[in-house]
């Protein structure tokens, strides 16, 4: 590897794209034998603030009896105040652009107090009820503090929080109505699909609408993601469907979805996006098929069919490396 990086270093001097102090200066530090330990340390700093959250949970279930309610839920409230005291008191305020705390262990004190704020409401709900029978709305408090947490303090993390809690949300609004309207379990998992798709849609006009105006385009990413998972797999689960309509619209939802995420991986030049963009497609195109075949009698040459099988899955592992290094080629130039 070291050779490597030094043969490229050489390589760039050559062609005129470094100076000679500069190539001197890079030789100097990599002499210096210093690597970076940012990476391991955000690790840790995350598996921290998980086990201190997840420890929370499991001090409220093993002692819900003796603490008492009263005085968990203020422990819980003092803790939250001290996490987010300390991030406002060091913020640098709200700003459209990308910003960062001076301090990265600041961003995992965010992560941590909006964890815990979720906690708090939701164990606030179960006991007391503050919201009554409205479960959706003790989902969607912990939701919009995400929101607003994860733009007001530019954090990617608490941002995947809040699109969850959009998420689980919008399930629980679309599930009781289903209980009461249609018993059938067919017509249910249709409406959360449905419903899954509309949100899908929603994410990414919100993606295209940020980067318009300039407001935390850098969150478009996992914007595009969460929409990406949602809507294909809604799709996708409904390709099955033994309604011929149900599932050619399905299909073609699942070939626009397709072609706009294909679009995005290039201009978000996003290996994630672009490679489960393939991964849902190829699986959706060949329950397609098989639905488009189902209707075909194929008794007289299966065998034929079972000895192609093989060589159309390594067709398929072929083709699908061939396009994964097309795309990281496209994109590293």
């Amino acid at each position: 590897m070291e050779k490597f990086k030094d043969q490229s270093t050489l390589h760039l001097f050559e062609k005129g794209l470094i100076t000679e102090n500069q190539f001197e200066e890079i030789k100097t530090y990599r002499s210096l034998k210093i690597f970076s330990l940012n990476a391991e340390l955000k690790l840790f700093l995350y598996l921290s603030v998980l086990l201190f959250t997840s420890g929370i949970g499991i001090l409220i279930y093993e002692n819900i009896d003796t603490i008492g309610h009263i005085a968990i839920l203020s422990l819980l409230l003092i803790v939250i105040a001290v996490c987010f005291f300390y991030c406002f008191k060091h913020s640098k305020g709200f700003q459209k652009s990308e910003t960062t705390f001076e301090h990265p262990v600041l961003e995992y004190l965010v992560l941590a107090g909006n964890i815990l704020t979720c906690i708090f409401i939701g164990y606030l709900q179960f006991q007391y009820k503050p919201f009554g029978e409205h479960y959706g709305l003790a989902t969607l408090v912990p939701t919009i503090v995400s929101f607003f947490c994860a733009y007001y303090f530019d954090n990617r993390s608490v941002l995947t929080i809040a699109i969850t809690g959009l998420a689980a949300y919008v399930g629980l609004s679309v599930t009781p109505q289903d209980i009461f309207n249609d018993s059938n379990n067919l017509y249910a998992s249709q409406s959360l699909s449905y419903s899954a798709v509309m949100l899908g849609v929603l994410l990414v006009l919100w993606t295209i609408y940020s980067q318009r105006i300039s407001l935390k385009a850098h969150f478009g990413l996992v914007f595009l993601t969460f929409a990406l998972h949602i809507v294909s797999i809604a799709t996708i689960s409904n390709l099955t469907g033994y309604e011929t309509l149900t599932w050619i619209l399905f299909a073609l939802i699942l070939a626009g979805s397709t072609y706009y995420f294909y679009k995005a991986s290039y201009q978000y030049r996003a290996m994630s996006l672009y490679v489960f963009m393939i991964v849902y497609a190829y699986i959706g195109g060949n329950i397609v098929l098989f639905r488009i075949f189902e209707n075909f009698d194929f008794s007289d040459i299966w065998e034929l069919l079972i000895f192609l099988l093989p060589a159309y899955f390594v067709g398929s592992i072929i083709m699908f490396i061939k396009l994964i290094k097309n795309f990281h080629k496209e994109i590293a130039e």
